[in-house]
């Protein structure tokens, strides 16, 4: 952002600021009423503006506790074309309940996936039409207070630090710094593999968080791409060093294209803005792009973006014998995923936000 970006911000930033002071005051006070359910709730969330690996986070809490619980997930469902409480199928299209959501059902088909904007009534909703529901995951609702959750998980970008950061539109946080106060547990995503001890130290100075707060660190594998449409004959897994075309229309890209030029030659970029619902120019402009690449040149998308382009009528069948996916896998640094199974376990089956004995 230039300087005078920067004045002109700043007032925004202070007003923004002071809207949600108001709006925090009202819940402390209990002006605005907070609920709390008598199943286990946990809120996976952030207090930046997209790209901390919610949905990632989300999908491993499932495989932590799914067989301990009957779990299920209720989102937003961000960018859906919908409004109220929707039940998620396997079918359901991710306009109708979001790409994110989308992904999450078609990864765990027997995991119940609802979307509602209202977390109250999407909760009542998804207890009615799965009863046996015994745990819920409510993806990037920190700001949402109008529930109160058993466990508050809040996430933090390791190259976006919220200590560096300030409140929108000046910089890219959604909510005051205080408000991690608000979380039980903190995990700071997208770590370089090979952290140095002196990072973890200075990372958890700058945060200062209380003795009832736990600190992790998670990093992201990203799989060998797959083939999105697996009828056309092309190889299960791409070759090293073959020419791909990375596309993304995801918050932060560069870790994904990162992780591509290890393996892969990336001969060209696609980017678009985060959860981009992809036009038929686009395809057009990649079939073009493609005309004048290697013939054995393939296309290479996030899982996310897959789910947008899946049971796509625009595409070419050219471009669907190309196209591959990459889907990313959450590890715990440290070793420490059993540290923080143990503590989550705790919290749920007991509820006790400010009592449980924190691993060193």
């Amino acid at each position: 952002m230039t300087l005078l970006g920067k004045i002109l911000a700043a007032p925004l930033a202070w007003i923004y600021g002071g809207v949600i002071d108001i709006r925090h005051r009202l819940f402390d006070w209990g002006v605005l009423k907070s609920r709390e359910f008598d199943i286990p709730i946990i809120c996976v969330g952030n207090i930046t503006v997209g790209g901390t690996g919610k949905t990632p986070h989300t999908e491993r809490l499932i495989e932590l506790l799914d067989g301990e619980f009957k779990v299920a997930v209720l989102s937003r469902g961000y960018k859906r074309r919908t409004k109220g409480f929707v039940l998620a199928s396997t079918h359901s299209s991710f306009k109708k309940i979001g790409d994110e959501p989308k992904q999450i059902k078609l990864k765990y088909p027997h995991i119940p996936v609802a979307v509602c904007e209202k977390r109250v009534e999407g909760i009542e909703k998804l207890r009615a039409a799965h009863p046996e529901v015994n745990l819920i995951i409510l993806d990037d609702a920190f700001q949402h207070r109008y529930v109160e959750p058993w466990v508050n998980i809040v996430l933090m970008d390791y190259s976006r630090p919220i200590y560096e950061d300030h409140l929108l539109p000046l910089g890219r946080l959604r909510d005051r710094r205080s408000q991690l106060n608000r979380a039980q547990i903190v995990i700071v995503t997208k770590c370089p593999e090979d952290m140095k001890p002196l990072d973890y130290r200075i990372i958890s100075k700058h945060l200062d968080l209380y003795p009832y707060q736990s600190l992790y660190f998670t990093h992201f594998l990203s799989q060998p791409p797959v083939p999105l449409y697996p009828t056309f004959g092309q190889p299960a897994k791409l070759p090293p060093g073959t020419p791909v075309v990375a596309m993304a229309g995801i918050a932060n890209p560069q870790p994904f294209i990162e992780k591509l030029r290890q393996d892969y030659d990336v001969v060209r970029t696609f980017l678009f803005k985060d959860h981009y619902a992809f036009k038929m120019k686009d395809i057009h402009a990649l079939e073009e792009a493609l005309k004048t690449l290697p013939p054995q040149t393939a296309v290479v998308v996030t899982e996310k973006d897959a789910v947008r382009l899946m049971k796509s009528r625009k595409i070419s069948d050219e471009v669907k014998r190309r196209l591959y996916y990459s889907a990313i896998r959450v590890e715990f640094l440290e070793n420490r995923e059993a540290d923080f199974h143990r503590q989550l376990d705790q919290y749920v089956r007991e509820n006790q936000k400010y009592n449980v004995l924190h691993p060193e």
